[in-house]
């Protein structure tokens, strides 16, 4: 479904050189530096620049790099899509589970769940939490995938054209380096935080977290707010590795081994549930009606 000398172009370009990379591929070093050259005509660029140190890469392979691990994954997560859909039948809720993503809030309730709709079962489609994959999976739910569970608010229902049910409020929370000065605590305080940097989705992706931010600005101006663009495990690996803090909630404790999720003592929270097609097949709407239910029957 892709070129396959794309995935030894990236295996030399995490080694550096071309003989580990055929070490890597159970290959001759001769054959790497075939499949490179004809990749680079091919594509009629020059993808790695051979100095005495090694290789590195050229503008148009650091290019290239970035988008062949989303191509190769995409491909990958398209050929799952297609054998799901072979097994697919009238009673099957298909759940789209990443890291940022975990299908762990219907265990609880499964059960409960598989006693009202004997007949349906669970299916789970493992995706790539990207960007484009967000964008994709989120606005044609229905189709390859069915739920998705996750935090979200009216802006972003609008913006991906779905529709959220809403399972619990999820505190804003804190994640840490458990190296952190903050990880030894079992709780925070927004004093806690002066004179850190907290990590918050850009203005305009949530109404709570934009909520948070201006009540940091006008309360808690010694708090360095740091924007960034979308969540993932690349965001995780920031936090961790620049002892910066992370806005998170307790859905995401077992994303990232090495950071600790801290509750606030703050009154901020977020709607976590399910996103599903605004206009969600019988089976769907099955299932959604039996988690009500459910959820009603724990609240009395």
């Amino acid at each position: 479904m892709y070129n396959p000398q794309l995935e030894t172009f990236l295996r030399v370009a995490d080694a550096g050189s071309f003989n580990k990379a055929a070490e890597l591929s159970y290959i001759t070093p001769t054959a790497v530096i075939k499949q490179i050259n004809l990749l680079e005509s091919a594509l009629d660029v020059k993808l790695f620049e051979r100095t005495h140190r090694g290789l590195k890469l050229t503008k148009a392979g650091i290019s290239l790099y970035k988008d062949a691990k989303y191509i190769i994954q995409y491909c990958k997560d398209s050929v799952i899509r297609a054998q799901n859909a072979m097994q697919e039948s009238e009673n099957v809720i298909r759940i789209g589970t990443s890291p940022m993503t975990p299908a762990g809030v219907l265990v609880e309730l499964w059960p409960k769940i598989h006693a009202l709709c004997p007949e349906i079962k669970f299916q789970l489609v493992p995706f790539e939490n990207t960007p484009e994959n967000a964008r994709e999976i989120l606005k044609n739910l229905g189709q390859n995938i069915d739920v998705v569970a996750g935090i979200f608010d009216e802006t972003l229902l609008n913006v991906r054209n779905c529709a959220g049910f809403e399972i619990s409020r999820q505190p804003l929370c804190c994640a840490v380096s458990i190296h952190h000065r903050l990880a030894g605590k079992n709780r925070l305080t927004p004093q806690d935080l002066y004179g850190e940097n907290l990590m918050l989705m850009h203005r305009g992706w949530s109404h709570y977290v934009d909520v948070l931010r201006d009540d940091l600005w006008q309360y808690h101006s010694p708090i360095h707010i740091v924007d960034f663009d979308f969540y993932s495990v690349d965001v995780f690996n920031r936090c961790e590795n620049s002892n910066d803090v992370l806005m998170a909630i307790q859905a995401w404790e077992n994303v990232h081994p090495l950071l600790k999720i801290l509750p606030v003592e703050w009154s901020h929270s977020v709607p976590y549930g399910l996103l599903h097609s605004p206009n969600p097949s019988q089976t769907v709407q099955r299932f959604l009606d039996a988690l009500r239910e459910v959820l009603r029957e724990k609240q009395d």
